[in-house]
Parts: C-alpha cells; sequence; structure tokens
C-alpha cells in the first residue's frame, strides 16, 4: 500500500504572510504563487465587498500554521 499525503488548510506565518496569512495558505494548498490569490482577494474586495467578510471568515476558520502542527 502506498502511503498518502494529507493536505492541510493552514494560514501562514512570518515573511509568507501579508495581513494575517489566508492568501499565503490558501495558495500553498492550491499550490500556486500567493500573488495570484492576493490579486483575486483584492479583486473581490474592491468590486464586491464580500471579499472582506471572506477573508475575514478565513482568519477565524482557518488555523495558524503553528497550531496545527502542535495539535500533530
Amino acid at each position: 500500500m502506498s502511503m498518502q499525503l494529507k493536505k492541510r488548510l493552514y494560514r501562514t506565518e512570518g515573511p509568507d504572510a501579508m495581513i494575517a496569512g489566508v492568501c499565503g495558505g490558501l495558495a500553498e494548498y492550491w499550490n500556486i504563487d500567493p500573488v495570484f490569490v492576493r490579486f483575486a482577494t483584492l479583486v473581490l474586495v474592491l468590486c464586491a465587498s464580500v471579499g472582506v467578510w471572506i477573508y475575514l471568515a478565513g482568519i477565524l476558520i482557518i488555523p495558524r500554521k503553528s497550531n496545527l502542527n502542535s495539535r500533530f
């Protein structure tokens, strides 16, 4: 049997985090450049204020990387 790695969603910390690390964490999860996620977030915030609420929900729901590593 092959061992499968479990992907985890978390907020990044340190130099990769711009505000709260939500975009950086999503970029790592999707394996893309964080600039694309940050740009999409900026467009959502500027075009529809729903982007602000989605970002705030991400801050509240998605755990920080250090908290995730301490649990497992």
